[in-house]
């Protein structure tokens, strides 16, 4: 009988502490609706490549899919009402902005997780920038040479003696991977520490998305970006009048090293964009066999300044940089006061709940109290609520069964 009345008050404790329905469920509910209701991106046909496997992102965190607001938490297209449609490309997302006013004008899965190849230079220069004299002389050591073999660079000498401006042009002209390591060093003592410097202004400037595991942007386990986050960080980058200049030089010359007998030679900007378009401004390419092609572009016209991100792009039938003028060209043709969201301000969004340190493994982190991450906290509260519940309720069954058994034993020597 006893048993029979403990199973019947475990089950009553049980459906008592059933998980509560959150206080946001609408807005679960809102995104299951939006999932449900996604509207594909015009895409073009691409031809079959071969590629690595890509790598699992991290789990998508819902405050951080709604920064720059709600209409932006969508994997597919989102655009202004009554807008025209957008350009067919071939990328995976993409963005476009107005650095200006901030305003977003439409995008295609704008907080989607995607590997940034060179495009993630934009975040070192956001970041080192405003710390480094450019014209410092500096001493290249054999670790700023140490890149993946095969992989683009200047041509920076071991030894070699360059201003920290011929670095910066290197970088963002021939997309150096050799200068990106220096800068790094040169910004914060070591690459590495580069990389976490990188890592605290992705935070500052709102990317949560963001995690640099390299200063150029070569693959490492982890490392991920989004096109709403590089629109941040290229926003930053273009309002510094310095990064603007070196956006738009056409070609440089790289010295001559006398104490090396090593002869100069010139380089070229590798972004068609500032030759091939009117009012361009600059910006990065990118490509490396997991990210394919990655694109930041921005140009003005009319009075207005727009920025375009693109990143999972292939080359053909439409280069990565055309793919952007295309969507710049769209932009371009909206309304001044159209938008489906803003780039917030540095420093607007601090910490979303369950986001990602910016020095822990993308997956593994656990969350607050040794919740995994990831995992609601309405969630852990009704679970531990639940179970201090059931605690208490079989603790009171155990002290009245005590005092039951201790009457019958009274009763029993009573009558003996």
């Amino acid at each position: 009988m006893r048993a029979r009345v403990l199973a019947a008050a475990v089950a009553a404790v049980l459906l008592t502490v059933a998980l509560p329905v959150p206080a946001h469920a609408g807005v679960a509910g809102r995104a299951g609706s939006a999932r449900a209701a996604v509207v594909p991106c015009p895409k073009l046909p691409t031809p079959k490549v071969t590629r690595p496997p890509r790598p699992a992102p991290p789990a998508a965190v819902p405050e951080q899919q709604t920064v720059g607001g709600e209409s932006l938490a969508t994997p597919g297209l989102t655009v202004p009402p009554g807008t025209p449609a957008p350009p067919p490309v071939t990328a995976t997302s993409w963005l476009v902005a107005d650095l200006d006013t901030g305003a977003v004008l439409g995008g295609c899965g704008p907080h989607a997780y995607a590997t940034p190849a060179s495009v993630q230079k934009l975040l070192l220069a956001a970041t080192m920038l405003p710390k480094l004299n450019p014209k410092q002389v500096v001493t290249v050591t054999r670790a700023d040479l140490d890149i993946e073999p095969g992989s683009s660079a200047v041509g920076l000498l071991d030894g070699g003696r360059y201003s920290v401006e011929t670095a910066w042009l290197g970088l963002l002209l021939q997309s150096g991977n050799d200068a990106a390591n220096l800068l790094a060093r040169l910004g914060a003592g070591s690459s590495a520490a580069g990389v976490r410097e990188m890592n605290a202004e992705a935070r500052r400037l709102g990317a949560w998305q963001t995690r640099a595991v390299t200063p150029s942007g070569l693959d490492g386990p982890g490392q991920f970006t989004s096109v709403y986050d590089l629109a941040l960080i290229a926003r930053v980058c273009f309002a510094d009048p310095t990064f603007r200049r070196y956006a738009l030089t056409e070609r440089t010359q790289i010295p001559a090293q006398p104490a090396l007998r090593k002869p100069g030679f010139q380089i070229q900007n590798e972004n068609q964009l500032i030759y091939r378009y009117p009012g361009a401004l600059g910006g990065k390419t990118g490509f490396t066999d997991l990210a394919r092609h990655t694109y930041v572009g921005a140009a003005q016209r009319g009075g207005r300044r727009l920025v375009v991100t693109l990143l999972g792009a292939e080359a053909r039938p439409v280069r990565g940089w055309e793919q952007g003028a295309r969507l710049l060209d769209w932009g371009f043709s909206l309304p001044r006061d159209a938008s489906v969201g803003r780039l917030v301000e540095p420093g607007e969004v601090t910490t979303p709940r369950a986001s990602v340190s910016p020095s822990a493994p993308v997956a593994a982190a656990p969350g607050p109290a040794g919740r995994p991450a990831g995992t609601p906290h309405w969630l852990g509260t009704a679970v531990i609520g639940g179970a201090a519940a059931l605690v208490g309720v079989l603790a009171v069954l155990f002290a009245v069964g005590r005092r039951r058994t201790r009457r019958r034993v009274r009763r029993r020597v009573a009558w003996d």
